[in-house]
């Protein structure tokens, strides 16, 4: 191999032309695909479960050596702020999503049944069923908020689509642990790509994949919001709303109320950014700060830890300045603060 020095190209320029070397001259999609083809689709619900079992338990490799479960734990709670407790959570969100693959695919495909998977042919109820693969390969532009989101591209291995992957910049970790896994499990190393790499490197995976998932703020998925092949996955916007025929029974509610607001630590994309309600809206509004305000931040290797830590000190203050904003809007009231006393 040869190399040059070129003045004035940053590190992102490099790792996406790479990216566009690997895809071209290595013809990696349909070498991928072929590997996976081969391999019975029973076989591959098999190496699933395999699979969850492993990511769960197992030692897997991370460099050099082999990576027990409970220090992959701390490491992704490390990087991403994420208490050890939801960081387990999420693991075994994972785990069972493998495990459960085979009920998996056959919402999937509605129960087609897993003959129409391997030969691309079947039938049901008289009728002729065919399933065809719409690319080579699955591209997904992953995340840093949340382990949990990666249950989201596990089934396309099961459907024999290899996965090329864009980890986020602070959770490398989870999508590493996954490929470990199948491949101890028996699935062919070659069903998974990893790059690791910027904003270019995230735009040729989503310009070259035929299909590809893609997590990301406003300002990241809006410039491919017109284009069929993405799906996009963020931001959040979820809600809860309360018809006026259940308003009087609100009380019962705020057990689902908390957790939509608080459970992962308010991470998830399902996560809700408001509570919108026809009347009685002071009293449910203090209700549910005063379950809000019972949450503590606590260490994250704590047991009862539920908040997550900013890795980033500046995104909590401009989350913290966002609030302090809104609340000069005539009529916002801090009612956690009232509730904390301070």
């Amino acid at each position: 191999t040869r190399f040059r020095v070129h003045e004035g190209r940053d590190a992102d320029h490099w790792q996406a032309a790479a990216f566009r070397w690997h895809f071209a001259r290595q013809r990696l999609p349909k070498r991928s695909s072929q590997c996976l083809a081969a391999v019975p689709a029973e076989e591959l619900l098999r190496i699933c479960r395999g699979a969850g079992e492993q990511f769960a338990a197992a030692a897997l490799p991370l460099g050099e050596r082999e990576q027990p479960f409970e220090e992959y734990v701390a490491q992704l709670s490390s990087t991403t702020g994420l208490p050890r407790t939801l960081s387990r959570g999420n693991a075994a969100k994972i785990s069972s999503a493998l495990e459960q693959m085979d009920r998996v695919v056959d919402g999937l495909t509605r129960g087609a049944g897993l003959e129409v998977i391997d030969s691309g042919w079947g039938e049901r109820e008289g009728r002729t069923l065919s399933y065809r693969r719409l690319s080579d390969a699955l591209g997904a532009v992953l995340p840093n908020n949340s382990p949990g989101v990666h249950t989201l591209w596990l089934p396309s291995l099961a459907l024999k689509v290899p996965v090329a992957l864009k980890p986020g910049s602070r959770e490398p970790w989870t999508p590493f642990r996954i490929a470990q896994a199948f491949i101890a499990a028996g699935c062919p190393p070659a069903a998974f790509s990893l790059y690791p790499g910027g904003h270019d490197a995230a735009g040729e995976l989503l310009l070259r994949c035929g299909r590809s998932l893609l997590f990301g703020g406003e300002e990241t998925v809006a410039p491919w919001r017109g284009d069929p092949r993405v799906e996009i996955h963020g931001p959040g916007r979820s809600k809860v709303l309360i018809g006026s025929d259940a308003a009087g029974d609100w009380e019962r509610t705020l057990p689902l109320l908390l957790s939509s607001v608080a459970d992962n630590s308010g991470r998830s994309c399902i996560n809700a950014s408001g509570v919108w309600v026809p009347s009685q809206g002071r009293e449910i509004a203090e209700a549910l700060a005063l379950r809000l305000a019972e949450i503590e931040p606590l260490p994250l290797d704590h047991p009862d830890a539920a908040l997550a830590a900013f890795p980033d000190p500046e995104a909590a203050r401009r989350i913290s300045d966002f609030i302090d904003r809104n609340l000069k809007t005539p009529g916002a009231v801090d009612l956690t603060a009232a509730a904390r006393g301070s």
